[in-house]
């Protein structure tokens, strides 16, 4: 029988200088996606699969990431005394339950490894999620850690959501090498981490959904250092694979890869299009646009 999931860790530490100057002051993370920030889509997402605690991997810049999902009384005294009913349940249904939210400080950007191990004393020896903020999946069923769940408690071991890029796009992801199909997944046998086009193993990239085995944590101990000069989780999970399965599934749904700016208002215009009160209006000033 496997381990229950119950964490997930959110490393939300990035600097996003991709975004400047909008992110020079206001995390990345707190960029909106039509109304609600990055972070709060994926936290929704890990929370309506059934995660129950919450760790952000943050820097000493980011408390305003940790606010947003606290209670805010004076916020809500005014809502209540202005009779707004719709806007208190909406801040009613994205606040965490109290003692669910935890973090801890990543004192250098090291890498998402380097981030996964600042989290080792609140991951403790359970299996965990791992989600990455700047990456939403839009889906009509099942969110996409859900399926990944349905995964795991069917397969145990290690699950790693990825997704088809273009073959010479493949230089800025982590990508998989597939084996054997088992039922409704396929068997991971190597992960390159920014392969050149040329020796990439496939076309799947890692989507930065991870369901990980807490094994892995020793694995990141030695804090050496991969790609680009940082701690990488694909390494870990490299060596990890040696002794542990790790499972591949693609996601039903959408990727929006918000770390880019296409991919931002890409996203944008996918959500607002899904919600009947803006789809018209939106349709409307699209056409205007072009």
């Amino acid at each position: 029988m496997t381990a229950r999931v119950r964490k997930a860790v959110f490393p939300v530490a990035g600097l996003g200088t991709r975004f400047l100057p909008a992110t020079k002051v206001m995390p990345k993370e707190m960029l909106t996606v039509v109304d609600r920030p990055l972070i709060q889509h994926v936290v929704e997402e890990a929370r309506d699969a059934g995660i129950e605690e919450f760790i952000f991997v943050t820097g000493h810049s980011k408390s305003v990431i940790e606010e947003h999902f606290k209670e805010n009384p004076e916020l809500e005294q005014v809502l209540t005394a202005r009779g707004k009913k719709a806007e208190l349940a909406e801040l009613a249904r994205y606040q965490l339950p109290k003692g669910s939210v935890h973090s801890v400080i990543q004192e250098e950007p090291l890498g998402l490894g380097h981030a996964v191990w600042c989290a080792r004393e609140l991951i403790g020896n359970e299996p965990f999620a791992l989600l990455l903020p700047d990456v939403l999946v839009q889906t009509q069923g099942k969110n996409c850690l859900a399926q990944m769940l349905d995964i795991y408690a069917a397969h145990g071991g290690n699950i790693i959501a990825v997704y088809p890029v273009p073959k010479d796009q493949v230089q800025s992801y982590g990508v998989v090498a597939l084996g054997e199909r088992d039922e409704d997944v396929s068997r991971i046998v190597s992960l390159v981490e920014k392969p050149k086009p040329e020796a990439a193993p496939s076309n799947l990239a890692i989507l930065g959904r991870y369901i990980l085995q807490p094994e892995i944590l020793a694995f990141l101990l030695s804090r050496e250092t991969g790609a680009g000069g940082e701690i990488q989780i694909t390494d870990a999970m490299l060596a990890l694979l040696k002794e542990q399965p790790f499972y591949a599934v693609q996601c039903d749904g959408r990727v929006f890869d918000c770390g880019s700016k296409a991919g931002f208002l890409a996203a944008n215009i996918a959500y607002a299009l899904e919600r009947p009160e803006l789809r018209d209006t939106v349709i409307a000033e699209i056409e205007k646009l072009t």
